[in-house]
């Protein structure tokens, strides 16, 4: 059972589990310790096998992630600003975006810095019509240090992230949806509820060929593979499951699928 800790709340629906990032007082910033709960919490939900996908948000109505708690680490040392983010794409940023469960980022209000990294991660994004998202690090004589620099570029292209990055200004939920940045964009009462619609066509889908989709879609985005060659061999794999035979069969049949994730 994946359990709640101090700063990140969980509660399962369905097959889905809602982790609620739990500092609203400082606008869900992200610290070490929310980074390494959050960690764990995603180690303790991939071995659930119940849990067929993810929905991240942020608690309360004023924001989702609003950065990186800048107060920790205001006097790093070079090495130790290095640190802080290897650790962290290590730890979430890149953990999340090759997680083998689909992670949907539920982004209510602000996504700022390391929040809108946070989101970018994901693999589909819900925003609220009242959300604001940027990377504004430039401001404080940084650059984005949890994949910023790479993600927007791929998700809005190479100008659109040039902008962003280099003016620090903050983009509407329109916006947003305009440049690709969200997949779509709702009521903040009704966030959760796309979320959910989006949820419930994936559990009804190989768990295993969900889990392959994913690593072959992040192949095309890795400049040391090869995508298609990725999706070849991949594909050949998918015919030794029994997720493969399952699905088949149910289809030939006219029944529904009843798929185990093997």
């Amino acid at each position: 059972m994946v359990a709640t800790s101090e700063y990140i709340l969980c509660e399962i629906q369905n097959g889905v589990l809602v982790i609620t990032i739990n500092r609203p007082d400082k606008l869900n910033a992200l610290n070490k310790q929310t980074i390494e709960e959050l960690h764990e919490t995603l180690v303790e939900a991939e071995n659930e096998s119940d849990i067929r996908a993810i929905i991240l948000t942020g608690a309360g109505q004023k924001a989702f992630v609003a950065g990186a708690d800048i107060a920790e680490f205001a006097n790093f040392s070079v090495e130790e600003g290095k640190q802080l983010s290897s650790i962290g794409h290590f730890k979430v940023f890149n953990f999340i975006e090759n997680y083998s469960k689909p992670v949907i980022a539920a982004v209510n209000g602000f996504a700022l810095g390391g929040g809108l990294e946070l989101a970018m991660a994901c693999h589909i994004r819900v925003v609220s019509d009242n959300a604001k998202m940027g990377l504004p690090e430039v401001s404080l004589g940084v650059i984005p240090g949890y994949g910023g620099t790479q993600r927007l570029a791929q998700l809005v292209g190479k100008g659109k992230a040039f902008e962003m990055i280099v003016t620090a200004d903050m983009i509407n939920a329109t916006d947003a949806y305009k440049w690709g940045l969200a997949n779509y964009v709702t009521t903040q009462e009704e966030l959760l509820n796309k979320c959910f619609e989006i949820t419930a066509k994936i559990s009804t889908k190989s768990p295993t060929a969900i889990k392959t989709a994913i690593k072959v879609i992040n192949a095309g985005y890795n400049t040391k593979l090869n995508g298609f060659e990725v999706e070849i061999e991949e594909f050949g794999k998918s015919f030794g499951t029994k997720d493969f035979k399952e699905g088949v069969s149910a289809f030939l049949e006219k029944r529904k699928s009843n798929f185990r994730g093997e």
